[in-house]
């Protein structure tokens, strides 16, 4: 039974070796020199402690919900790939189905404007 997670387990070590090795090669090599403008905070596009009613632009909001949608669409590739030999052409022809619909949905919000932030 582990025979069938070992590609799984391997792929992810190697990412987690990657992940922590570009961390600490960034630590390690990096200048710190932090200054009022590093320090301040930013959480959500505007200035954390101001009035709680004042307007502020939803286009932040909108490009991280965008985001979480289309990571999450995307995370289906990889459990598709494992058992693809499995599936066979229909799986394949419904997996073009289902990125075909991603494709016009991203069309779709290229063209409403969506991800223009200006």
């Amino acid at each position: 039974m582990l025979e069938n997670y070992l590609p799984v387990l391997i792929f992810l070590a190697v990412g987690l070796f990657v992940g922590v090795a570009a961390i600490g090669i960034g630590f390690v090599l990096s200048p710190c020199h932090p200054d009022s403008e590093k320090l301040s905070p930013y959480e959500c596009g505007f200035e954390a402690f101001e009035d709680s009613r004042m307007k502020f632009d939803v286009r932040y909001y909108l490009v991280a919900i965008l985001f979480i949608i289309f990571d999450l669409e995307i995370a289906f590739f990889f459990p598709w790939a494992v058992v693809l030999d499995q599936i066979g052409w229909t799986g394949f022809w419904v997996m073009m189905l289902f990125l075909g619909v991603l494709v016009v949905g991203f069309i779709y919000e290229w063209k409403k404007g969506a991800l223009e932030w200006e």
